[in-house]
């Protein structure tokens, strides 16, 4: 039985994070920051689980510090955080190549800010080919509508929005899978 395209595999997923950094979060307003951190950490803890790489993004890091150390305490040794002062995380040397060498098409894209580099990055891997979730409870914006029409423009443009709980139970596609009850155990 084949499945619709656009259920995401573990075997095909990619999760890029982009700019979780401590000093940008602070200036979203705090639920929405909450949320978005909470909902990282546990698709982070889920790729770690299921072997799905994931990469990281910080924008200009000697300004907005590094990323927040309640996400990295969950990354694998060897994850690549990419530093960046271009908006897209495609600005980031090497960036584009990693993204092509992983040979995986279903990106997973969540971070900060929705209508800013997340916008960006979402629709320059359109453009290269890939297939785009956004995992709206995992992307924030400073003020509500810049996120809400950010999350409007990248589905007109094909992106798929998604939250949290859709991509983990779509990862694991069945609960006899070895993984389930420590994925499940994610959800709040």
């Amino acid at each position: 039985m084949s499945t619709h395209p656009n259920l995401l595999s573990a075997n095909n997923s990619l999760l890029i994070i982009v700019d979780l950094q401590t000093k940008l979060s602070a200036a979203m307003p705090e639920p929405e920051a909450e949320l978005m951190t909470a909902s990282v950490r546990s698709l982070v803890e889920a790729a770690g689980l299921l072997s799905i790489p994931v990469l990281l993004t910080e924008q200009y890091p000697k300004g907005l510090g590094a990323t927040d150390t309640t996400i990295t305490e969950l990354l694998a040794e060897d994850t690549l955080i990419f530093e960046k002062t271009g908006f897209s995380c495609f600005a980031a040397e090497g960036f584009a190549d990693t993204v092509a060498n992983t040979d995986r098409k279903q990106i997973i894209v969540v971070g900060q800010e929705a209508h800013v580099c997340v916008l960006q990055t979402a629709l320059e891997l359109l453009h290269s080919g890939y297939q785009v979730h956004i995992v709206e409870d995992a992307v924030c914006s400073r003020k509500a509508e810049h996120k809400f029409y950010a999350l409007q423009r990248l589905q007109q443009n094909g992106a798929t929005l998604s939250n949290y709980e859709s991509v983990l139970f779509e990862w694991v596609k069945d609960s006899t899978h070895p993984e389930f009850k420590k994925i499940s155990s994610l959800l709040r």
